[in-house]
């Protein structure tokens, strides 16, 4: 599975946490979807990308270390996590449709969290 179609699969997975005010730890979500937690960054990415493309609260803000309860450094999207946190707790994440995997390649192209354009 290519990284924009893991990205799909991902995002109904952090949709129905934060629906249920739930933080996640990668190790919760790498089990969840059966990929090791080191690889998870560059999964959450597209996520990210397509958040700030498209001026949603950063929904990947809800996945954190087991160690210290906060995001991976590939995020990016905030810095206050306690109120953004809230943020993605609050947007009605059900009254869209679920991104497709083309729409998470072209949202990672442009707006990459790491500032190099991608292919994919």
């Amino acid at each position: 599975m290519r990284i924009p179609e893991r990205a799909a699969q991902i995002w109904s997975v952090l949709v129905l946490a934060a629906k249920n005010r739930q933080i996640l730890t990668y190790p919760l979500v790498s089990r969840l979807i059966g990929v090791p937690a080191p690889g998870l960054g560059k999964l959450l990415e597209p996520i990210q990308s397509y958040c700030l493309l498209h001026k949603l609260p950063p929904l990947t803000i809800i996945v954190v270390s087991s160690e210290s309860g906060l995001p991976g450094s590939g995020f990016t999207a905030a810095s206050d996590i306690p109120r953004t946190q809230n943020c993605v707790f609050a947007h009605d994440w059900l009254s869209q449709n679920a991104p497709s995997p083309e729409q998470f390649a072209e949202a990672l192209a442009k707006v990459p969290s790491n500032g190099i354009p991608q292919s994919i």
